[in-house]
């Protein structure tokens, strides 16, 4: 269950020094202040979609989204999905993975795609309450050689999807 008080909002730059923070905090190797602001910059130009979760003046988490057309079809892929680790568990990252859905079916696409740490797995059954399952592995991938476990959901274009998504998040159906 999500606390109180957490609003869900664009990123804009002058949030990169705390997502910057939270960045660092987390991976050894990290997007750098460039990067964020390359990401940024395309979001103007579409494609790219952005959010922080804020209580009050402190983000709490970002997170990231690409929309690409890919064989003739809108696919969408979570770039990054991260919360601070004092506040993991308490439905932060539920509730960005839910306004980046909501994005993602307005921008048309049908499927998504995101890489997680294999050895992430309270992510990952969060992953999976949005229908994402497993479709393969990157070797390597993360920092210190740990691998990427690949991940798909090709259901975010049925008509139900969001309410499924919501009654799983909030435990209403198994």
């Amino acid at each position: 269950m999500m606390r109180r008080g957490i609003v869900i909002e664009a990123m804009k730059r002058r949030h990169l020094r705390q997502v910057l923070e939270i960045e660092a905090a987390t991976y050894d190797r990290h997007w750098s202040h460039q990067v964020f602001l390359d990401e940024l910059t395309q979001v103007g130009r579409g494609g790219r979609h952005y959010l922080i979760a804020r209580r009050g003046r402190t983000i709490e988490g970002y997170a990231g989204l690409w929309v690409v057309e890919a064989a003739g079809d809108r696919e969408a892929h979570v770039t990054n999905i991260v919360v601070r680790e004092s506040v993991r568990r308490e439905g932060i990252g539920g509730a960005l993975m839910m306004k980046l859905a909501e994005h993602a079916r307005a921008q048309r696409a049908t499927a998504w795609t995101l890489e997680v740490r294999a050895s992430a797995e309270p992510a990952q059954a969060m992953y999976q309450r949005f229908g994402f399952a497993p479709a393969g592995y990157r070797k390597g991938y993360y920092e210190h050689g740990e691998d990427a476990l690949v991940m798909w959901c090709h259901r975010l274009g049925d008509d139900d999807y969001l309410d499924r998504c919501a009654d799983r998040l909030t435990g209403r159906c198994a």
